[in-house]
C-alpha cells in the first residue's frame, strides 16, 4: 500500500497556515486549495440557470452533473439518485414529509438514541403527525455499542433510521445487518452518513441503505448536505413542489437554483479525496481511487488515534465515552471535577481546537449521564499529524494540573 503523505495533504490547506491544530473536523473540516479553486472557477465562468444554449446555462448543467457523479463514486450510488439540499438536516426533513404520508396508527418507525438529533427529530415529529409509533433502539453507555434491532423490530415496522457512525462518541452500529433485519419485515432503511462518509470508504449496497445521506463539509467540501437512493425508489416519492418545476428524478427533490458553485466544489472535493496523500492524480477509475485512498486514510488515523489514546490514558480524571470495538477516531472526553467547556476554552487559547458540546447527538448525551453539556471531540481528520496529536495531549496535561 502507498504511503499516506500528511506533509503533502498539509500544505494544500490554507486555513493550516493559522497555525492551530484542528480536532473539530466532525463538525466541519477545513478546506484543502483545490475545493476553493474550483468554486472560485465556477463563479469566475459564464454561469445561469441549466440549460443547454448558453455557455452559462452549459457550464450550470455541468457542474450539476459532475456533483451527481462525484456522490454517486463516493458512496457507490447511482448519479440519477443523488438529491442536493442545504444541509442533511433539511434533506431529512423533507424525506420524512414525503415517506410518513404511507404511514398511519399501528405502524412503527424505528430511531437510536445514538444518532444525531437531524436523523431523529424529523422521523419522530412525522410519525406523530400521523399516528404513527416510534421505538426507540438504546444503546450501552459502558460499551458505546447498539443494542440488537431484533428488540423493538416488528412486521409494523416501516422505516429504521439509524447512523453509519455517531458524530459523537465514533461508533459504527452493524448497519448491514440491521438493514437486513429491517428488510425481512419490509422496511425501508434511512443512513445517516454524515459522520461516517468522513473515515470510510462507503458501499450503500453493502450497508443496504434506501437511502444515504451526507454532507459534503464533513469531507473536505462545501456547505450542503447529498441524499443517495435508486431512482427507481426516488421515483415512487413525490414532493410538494412548484407548478413548473422538473418532475424528473432527481431534481424534482431539489427547490430551486441550485449552489452551482458549491457542486463543482463538491466534485473537487472527491476528485481530492480519491488522489488523497498520493503524488495524483492516479490512473484508474475514480471509484477505486476512493476506495484505495479511504483505506490509506484509515491506517493513517487509526496509527494517531492510538498515539492519542495511549496518552489520554496515562492523565488521571480523564474519562473517554468512545469505546465501541468498531468506531472511527474520534473521542469524546470528559474531566473529574472540571467543565469540558473549560477545557475547550483552555485548549482554544493554546491553537488547540478541540470544542466542547452535545453536538446535536442530544439522546445519545443523555444516555451517557452527561445531560444536555456533552463532552469535549477531539476528531481526527486527513490533514492531522503527529504533532496535533502532541499539542493536544500537551495541553491536556496542562489543564488537568492548572
Amino acid at each position: 500500500m502507498t504511503q499516506y503523505d500528511v506533509a503533502s495533504v498539509r500544505s494544500d490547506f490554507p486555513a493550516l497556515a493559522s497555525g492551530s491544530a484542528h480536532f473539530d473536523g466532525p463538525g466541519g473540516t477545513q478546506t484543502p486549495r483545490q475545493v476553493i479553486d474550483a468554486m472560485a472557477a465556477t463563479l469566475g465562468a459564464p454561469l445561469s440557470n441549466e440549460g443547454d444554449t448558453t455557455q452559462g446555462e452549459r457550464n450550470a448543467a455541468a457542474a450539476v452533473a459532475s456533483g451527481r457523479q462525484a456522490i454517486a463514486d463516493l458512496v457507490g450510488g447511482d448519479p440519477g439518485g443523488v438529491v442536493f439540499g442545504r444541509s442533511a438536516t433539511q434533506l431529512a426533513y423533507d424525506f420524512s414529509r414525503m415517506l410518513s404520508r404511507t404511514w398511519s396508527a399501528g405502524d412503527e418507525v424505528i430511531v437510536t438514541r445514538l444518532d444525531h438529533d437531524s436523523n431523529v427529530r424529523p422521523w419522530v415529529q412525522a410519525a406523530e403527525q400521523v399516528g404513527a409509533t416510534v421505538r426507540w433502539l438504546d444503546f450501552d453507555p459502558a460499551t458505546s455499542e447498539l443494542d440488537d434491532i431484533g428488540t423493538v423490530l416488528s412486521d409494523r415496522t416501516r422505516l429504521v433510521a439509524v447512523t453509519a457512525a455517531s458524530n459523537l462518541i465514533g461508533t459504527k452500529p452493524p448497519v448491514a445487518a440491521i438493514a437486513r433485519a429491517a428488510h425481512a419485515v419490509g422496511a425501508l432503511v434511512y443512513v445517516d452518513g454524515v459522520h461516517y462518509t468522513a473515515h470510510e470508504s462507503v458501499d450503500m449496497a453493502a450497508l443496504g441503505a434506501d437511502f444515504y445521506a451526507c454532507s459534503p463539509y464533513k469531507f473536505l467540501g462545501p456547505h450542503l448536505g447529498a441524499l443517495t437512493a435508486s431512482p427507481e425508489l426516488l421515483d415512487t416519492l413525490m414532493p410538494d413542489k412548484l407548478l413548473p418545476a422538473t418532475n424528473e428524478v432527481p431534481a424534482r427533490f431539489e427547490f430551486g437554483t441550485l449552489p452551482y458553485e458549491l457542486l463543482a466544489a463538491v466534485a473537487a472535493a472527491v476528485d481530492y479525496l480519491a488522489d488523497l496523500g498520493v503524488a495524483g492524480p492516479r490512473p484508474g477509475a475514480r471509484r477505486d481511487r476512493l476506495v484505495d485512498s479511504f483505506h490509506r486514510l484509515d491506517a493513517h488515523e487509526q496509527e494517531l488515534l492510538g498515539t492519542l489514546e495511549r496518552g489520554i490514558a496515562e492523565l488521571p480524571g480523564v474519562t473517554v465515552h468512545s469505546r465501541a470495538a468498531d468506531r472511527t477516531p474520534t473521542l469524546l472526553m470528559t474531566f473529574d471535577g472540571r467543565d469540558a467547556a473549560d477545557a475547550y476554552r483552555f485548549l482554544a487559547q493554546r491553537g488547540v481546537d478541540a470544542p466542547a458540546s452535545n453536538f446535536y447527538a442530544l439522546e445519545a448525551s443523555r444516555r451517557l449521564g452527561l445531560g444536555d453539556a456533552g463532552g469535549l471531540r477531539a476528531g481526527l481528520a486527513p490533514y492531522t499529524d503527529e504533532s496535533d496529536i502532541e499539542r493536544l495531549l500537551d495541553g491536556l496535561r496542562e489543564f488537568m494540573t492548572a
